[in-house]
């Protein structure tokens, strides 16, 4: 079930939050535990399986690291011991304090599970695939595995991983309290809003809310206008944008300016894709009580990589810093040891997004860059050019990469490559693809994207104070979206598949 889906916006949305409101604070948690299960199995039922067991080992996990456990547990063995000491509310172990073995060993047995959910539902077919292609360089058939059924990737199983995953760390870290009760945190886990496609969540970030929320006027009110921009930028922009990439990524042959107008016109469309997306989230949070961090701030703004990747996704670049590049000793251990780190946390960072070879490289290039700015002192080699300058050639550096991004495999983004530096000579049926790109209704959107991009404020600004001006613009929105998506056959969400 997408957002951007007349099941969602008619039936699910009013549903949910009739029944959020109705039900007494003491149940408000489970009724939207539940809700969002139904909201997660709307795709496949058996997807509900993998969430609840990652839900429930890092629960039980995060309470054996606060030496704790639930209440059920003490009555069930019949321990008063246990009962006296559960019953008392969890505190956050210090920093400071030793960790005995069962404590490390229950943040082992958290993350371990969550990468293995992960590593094999996520990339057990691109070993396959891999092993396939070794077999055939080496002649060797008995490596050859072919199977005849391969692994469904289960939606948002690389956010949910992500979020509950942090959730122990922060416990055994000593920086937050565990939940005992499973309810409020299954709810914290399986939330609707950012379930499928993020932002992650952390746990410190809303742990008082789970405790005590307001539900105001103001909060719902924002919460409408961030969602109707949302779905706007998504139905108006990111959905013909997309169609504009498309018709050039699945062309045989491209001239060089319909493949510099393809690519561009991708960058639109994951940026309005996956912004509209976060907008929204953050919206259904502030109609349900949560207020969730930013997640995007205007990253096709940013002078320099370094300053790109403080601004695109930042949930998920803040994950990756706090969670493996400090880990992994950030630059603590020298510069080498920095750079190394660098690296590493921007391949895997490709391969977080995707099982493919071209994920790898985009992620490579991603971490090249970042550490070739950081020989430069944190400073792209263009520094010193003016600030609109530095922006172009941002964008520009970033627009490569996402050709990786988006081509289906490494020989597929290297033709695209070609085209866009006119390495290759294009076809005459390339005149075709031409026909059909300069529409004046793509014409319009991409113009219309790159006016907003640049020129329009971010939708978190916007929608801070609601005035009625702004509230006729936003119901103007809502129901210009509504009107279109009824009659669009094309409406996909880019970060479903990560």
């Amino acid at each position: 079930m997408v957002f951007s889906s007349q099941v969602f916006l008619f039936f699910f949305l009013p549903v949910t939050l009739c029944l959020y409101y109705a039900i007494p604070w003491r149940g408000k948690h489970l009724v939207l535990t539940l809700l969002s299960y139904f909201f997660y199995s709307w795709a496949n039922p058996l997807f509900v399986v993998l969430l609840f067991t990652s839900t429930l080992v890092d629960y039980v996990c995060a309470l054996r690291i606060a030496n704790s456990g639930p209440i059920w547990l003490a009555h069930l063995i019949r321990r008063d011991d246990l009962v006296a000491q559960w019953s008392h509310p969890i505190r956050a172990i210090t920093p400071e304090t030793p960790r005995n073995r069962t404590q490390r060993w229950a943040c082992v047995i958290s993350i371990c599970t969550n990468l293995s959910l992960l590593g094999f539902f996520k990339y057990f077919n691109f070993a396959l695939d891999n092993l396939s292609a070794l077999s055939e360089i080496l002649n060797l058939p008995w490596l050859d595995i072919d199977l005849a059924l391969r692994i469904t990737l289960p939606l948002g199983i690389s956010f949910y991983t992500f979020q509950s995953m942090s959730y122990t760390i922060d416990i055994y870290r000593g920086r937050a309290a565990a939940l005992r009760n499973f309810v409020d945190f299954s709810c914290y886990v399986s939330m609707f809003p950012q379930l499928v496609a993020g932002p992650i969540i952390r746990f410190t970030e809303v742990a008082d809310q789970i405790k005590h929320r307001s539900h105001t006027l103001s909060k719902a009110s924002r919460g409408i206008a961030l969602f109707s921009v949302g779905l706007a930028k998504k139905v108006l922009i990111a959905n013909p944008c997309g169609r504009i990439a498309d018709i050039v990524f699945d062309a045989g042959s491209i001239t060089t300016i319909d493949a510099w107008y393809g690519t561009i016109a991708y960058a639109f469309q994951i940026y309005f894709d996956f912004s509209a997306y976060s907008d929204m989230a953050i919206g259904l949070g502030l109609m349900l009580g949560f207020v969730f961090p930013k997640n995007f701030d205007s990253p096709y703004h940013a002078v320099s990589i370094t300053d790109f990747w403080r601004r695109w996704h930042i949930s998920l670049s803040s994950w990756l810093r706090d969670y493996l590049y400090v880990p992994l000793g950030g630059n603590r251990l020298g510069t080498l040891r920095t750079y190394r780190n660098l690296f590493i946390v921007m391949i895997l960072g490709g391969l977080w997004h995707g099982a493919a070879w071209n994920f790898l490289v985009w992620g490579a290039l991603h971490g090249a860059l970042l550490v070739i700015e950081r020989l430069n002192k944190q400073k792209p080699f263009y520094a010193s050019a003016p600030k609109p300058l530095s922006i172009l050639l941002t964008f520009l550096s970033v627009l490569i990469t996402w050709v990786f991004f988006r081509a289906t495999d490494m020989s597929h983004a290297l033709n695209i490559l070609s085209s866009m530096f006119g390495v290759t000579n294009p076809e005459i049926t390339a005149t075709l693809v031409s026909g059909i790109l300069y529409q004046p209704y793509y014409l319009l959107t991409f113009t219309l994207a790159g006016i907003i991009t640049w020129g329009a404020p971010q939708a978190w600004e916007w929608t801070q104070n609601i005035t009625h001006s702004k509230g006729i613009i936003v119901i103007l929105l809502l129901l210009i979206s509504i009107a279109l998506l009824s009659t669009q056959a094309y409406n996909p969400f880019i970060y479903f598949i990560f």
